[in-house]
């Protein structure tokens, strides 16, 4: 008989700053709290599985249909490609190198004589504001603009018509070898944009992320000879380790399409799934009303995943770290992560506190697929205590 779990990463939807969010710069961050002040919020199915019973969250019902727990992050870090490998099981004792003044001269001179091609900007610049003010150079010139964030990130801009997108891809290949070591960043980024000034980011975004430094829950899944399926960045972000089965995504609306066709699909293991525009397009653009539409969106959608669960599934519902839409800042923001767990055969409404990593949710994954978690990922399983029977 076939067992089949699903994960869904809501991108961003941090529940309140970390007790080290001032580390962080990200003191009074709680992207969810930013989001409920917009009149385009109604996610009563959210509502009803129990995300506002969470701790310090507010406003919960009597009787959740799901049982919950507020997630701490332990890694040193705030950005997803952390957050993921802790939800998998990995935790990062040591933050990855950011460049807030940009990246040394040896790095740009190797990428420039590897690619041809001259690099400007390398500085911290917000994506959409990149291709502004560099994006008429870029045409002219048809050096590349490089650009990272708050994040440990390469991000390399260019127009579709002036570096093809598969170009765009092997310029970030090149980028993922040199990015090794000290330098070890933790995702390339290509990132195309087209039209005219002014220009729009397209939908052919692709992350190259450095390897898990550790095995993660899919590695002990698929060498167990369970399925895993990875629906939008989650292959990128674990570099295709451990991945049988990969879908690309466009959108979240793309996403949960993909998600729900998988439903109705047999296999047996782990559907693991991203859904990046609350961040990409809401969170880092300081968009309330975009990003508590998004999240609208998604109930609506999760409607349709809820009524076709089979009786021995299991869905989790979380977040890889915060994005709070209200703050000056764009960038990530160090917060406590939701987590939903649900199924015919889990019970309803168990509060599960605070859990003290994201990585409980990867030995629980394991757990329940008969797989003891302990010595092979880090985390805490807490599958007995919502099991029934």
């Amino acid at each position: 008989m076939s067992k089949r779990l699903f994960i869904i990463v809501l991108d961003s939807l941090g529940i309140g700053e970390l007790p080290d969010a001032k580390k962080y710069f990200d003191k009074g961050s709680n992207t969810l709290k930013a989001i409920r002040t917009s009149k385009k919020l109604n996610i009563s199915n959210l509502i009803k599985l129990g995300l506002y019973n969470i701790d310090g969250v507010g406003g919960g019902i009597s009787a959740p249909m799901a049982s919950y727990a507020k997630m701490a992050e332990k890694s040193q870090g705030k950005d997803t490609t952390v957050g993921h490998w802790e939800i998998a099981g990995v935790v990062s004792d040591s933050p990855m190198p950011v460049y807030p003044n940009g990246f040394p001269d040896e790095i740009i001179l190797e990428f420039e004589k590897r690619t041809g091609r001259k690099v400007i900007c390398n500085k911290t610049y917000s994506g959409t504001e990149v291709i502004k003010d560099y994006g008429l150079e870029h045409l002219k010139t048809g050096a590349l603009i490089v650009y990272t964030s708050a994040d440990s990130v390469f991000q390399i801009a260019a127009h579709e018509d002036i570096v093809p997108v598969e170009k765009l891809y092997s310029y970030c290949q090149i980028a993922r070898k040199i990015l090794i070591g000290k330098h070890g960043v933790g995702r390339v980024i290509a990132r195309p944009f087209s039209g005219e000034y002014p220009f729009i980011r397209t939908a052919n975004r692709r992350d190259f992320s450095i390897n898990p430094p550790k095995k993660t829950m899919l590695e002990v899944l698929s060498e167990n000879g369970f399925s895993v399926l990875s629906v939008g960045k989650i292959y990128d972000i674990f570099a295709g380790v451990g991945i049988t089965e990969s879908f690309k995504t466009k959108s979240n609306s793309d996403g949960m399409r993909v998600l729900n066709d998988l439903i109705k699909r047999d296999f047996n293991g782990l559907c693991f799934v991203n859904l990046v525009e609350f961040d990409s397009k809401y969170g880092h653009r300081n968009d309330i009303d975009g990003y508590a539409n998004a999240l609208t969106e998604f109930d609506d959608d999760l409607r349709f995943t809820l009524e076709n669960l089979k009786d021995d599934d299991v869905l989790i519902i979380t977040a890889d770290h915060g994005c709070d839409p209200s703050t000056p800042s764009t960038d990530h923001s160090r917060e406590y992560a939701p987590m939903l767990i649900l199924g015919n055969k889990i019970k309803n409404g168990v509060n599960l506190k605070t859990r003290n990593s994201f990585a409980d949710i990867g030995a629980t994954v394991l757990d329940y697929f008969g797989i003891n978690p302990n010595g092979k990922i880090s985390g805490e399983s807490f599958y007995k205590e919502v099991k029934n029977g």
